[in-house]
C-alpha cells in the first residue's frame, strides 16, 4: 500500500538520502551535487504559500518518493513546477501516479492553471512518466550546462489544469 502525504521539516534528511541516490546514479535529474537536509528544508521555505511538497511512504513509513510543484521564475503567475524523485527500484509501481493525484488537487488549490515540468532529454523515465500523466511538449531547450558542465538537452513539458 502506498500513502502519500505532506512533507515536513522531519521527512527532509530521507528525502535528501532519495535524491542523493538518484543524483549519484546520474541521467535521471539536471541536479549534479549532493543535497543535505538543509538545502531540501530551505526548498520547503522558499515559497510555503505558493508551494507544496508530498512523500509517498510504504506500509511501514518508508521514504517510496516525493514531488513538489512551486513557482519558478521563469513560468507566468498562474504555472507552477514539478519534480517528482522516486526511489531506485520502485519506479513503474504506482508511487508517482499516487503522487500526481495528490500533486494536481493541490495544484489547482493553490490557483495554478497549468504544471511545467522540465526534463533532461536522455531521461526517458522521466520523459515517459510525465507523457503518460497527460503532458505535453511545448519546449526544447538544447545544449544546457549543468553544474558539474555536463551538457544536456532539456525539453520542457506543460500539463493543463483547467
Amino acid at each position: 500500500m502506498i500513502r502519500i502525504r505532506r512533507a515536513g521539516d522531519l521527512d527532509a534528511r530521507n528525502m535528501a538520502d532519495l535524491l542523493n541516490r538518484i543524483i549519484a546514479r546520474g541521467g535521471a535529474t539536471a541536479f549534479t551535487e549532493p543535497v543535505s537536509r538543509d538545502t531540501l528544508m530551505a526548498w520547503f521555505r522558499k515559497a510555503p504559500d505558493q508551494s507544496v511538497w508530498h512523500i509517498a511512504e510504504d506500509d511501514v513509513g518508508a521514504l517510496l518518493g516525493f514531488q513538489s510543484v512551486e513557482p519558478h521564475p521563469g513560468l507566468p503567475p498562474d504555472a507552477c513546477d514539478i519534480a517528482t524523485f522516486v526511489r531506485i527500484g520502485q519506479t513503474g509501481l504506482g508511487v508517482g501516479s499516487r503522487l500526481f493525484e495528490t500533486t494536481v488537487e493541490a495544484a489547482r488549490n493553490l490557483g495554478y492553471r497549468w504544471i511545467n515540468a522540465t526534463i533532461r532529454a536522455d531521461n526517458s523515465g522521466g520523459l515517459t512518466y510525465y507523457q503518460s500523466r497527460g503532458f505535453e511538449t511545448y519546449a526544447h531547450h538544447p545544449e544546457v550546462r549543468l553544474a558539474n558542465g555536463q551538457i544536456v538537452d532539456r525539453i520542457s513539458k506543460r500539463f493543463d489544469l483547467t
